[in-house]
């Protein structure tokens, strides 16, 4: 057995080790992300094949599994191999730094959608006042304004019908039915996440090198007495 000797104490959490590991998860997700997106293109094929995308929707989320377990492996078990103590804890931390940070993305992502779609309908709304107020319009306006509310009246009696109500629950039966699997999915995967950070940050911790010393000074494999007075001296096992 040998430890690792310290004159100031060790940390319990190293904050260094687990940016490390995010970083490296990113930058592992990143990768695999535009290797999925090339293989998935090339393989597409939509001159040669009827429906191009059938079974890719299935294909997409396999891979997706596969590549976020390979991002958490490879982050959580460097941050683990750089922690001062308790690996697992910094694999664990690595791996939930790292879906908050795919979550915020995900959302800024989406939200950038959403504005964009809104400076699209602000601009044609502003074009359409436009031409109302050069009068260049009026006859195409007026003729598309029936027509919608042509569509809208047809649209209205059609909801209102016995078989139209029956749709719309049907509809709602399904989407409920498709959140709640996501939901209960989303909720696997999470957990499964966190295992296997967990299990590769320990992974990481117990490949440490065998010994080092804060001094950068070698010792002999014999471990050195411990005096249980000092409070200042602590020591850890390296298997």
């Amino acid at each position: 057995m040998k430890l690792l000797i310290t004159q100031t104490g060790l940390p319990r959490v190293s904050w260094g080790s687990v940016i490390t590991g995010v970083i490296l998860s990113l930058i592992v997700y990143l990768v695999l992300t535009v290797l999925g997106t090339a293989i998935g293109m090339s393989a597409l094929a939509p001159l040669s094949r009827y429906n191009p995308l059938e079974g890719y929707g299935f294909s997409s989320g396999a891979y997706l599994i596969v590549m976020t377990a390979i991002a958490v492996f490879a982050g959580s078990y460097f941050a683990g191999r750089c922690a001062p103590v308790l690996g697992w804890l910094h694999g664990l931390l690595a791996w939930a730094v790292m879906i908050l940070l795919v979550i915020y993305g995900a959302t800024s992502l989406f939200g950038t959608a959403v504005s964009a779609a809104g400076n699209v309908a602000s601009t044609g709304a502003t074009v359409g006042a436009t031409m109302d107020r050069s009068g260049t319009g009026n006859t195409m306006a007026g003729a598309l304004t029936q027509r919608v509310q042509g569509a809208i009246a047809s649209a209205t009696a059609e909801a209102s019908s016995p078989q139209a109500q029956a749709d719309a629950r049907q509809t709602a039966d399904a989407a409920a039915r498709n959140v709640a699997r996501a939901s209960w999915f989303s909720f696997a995967a999470l957990i499964v996440g966190a295992i296997i950070a967990i299990v590769s940050g320990h992974a990481g911790f117990r490949h440490q090198p065998p010994f080092e010393e804060a001094a950068g000074v070698s010792t002999a494999d014999v471990p050195p007495r411990r005096d249980p007075t000092r409070a200042t001296l602590s020591g850890r096992a390296v298997r």
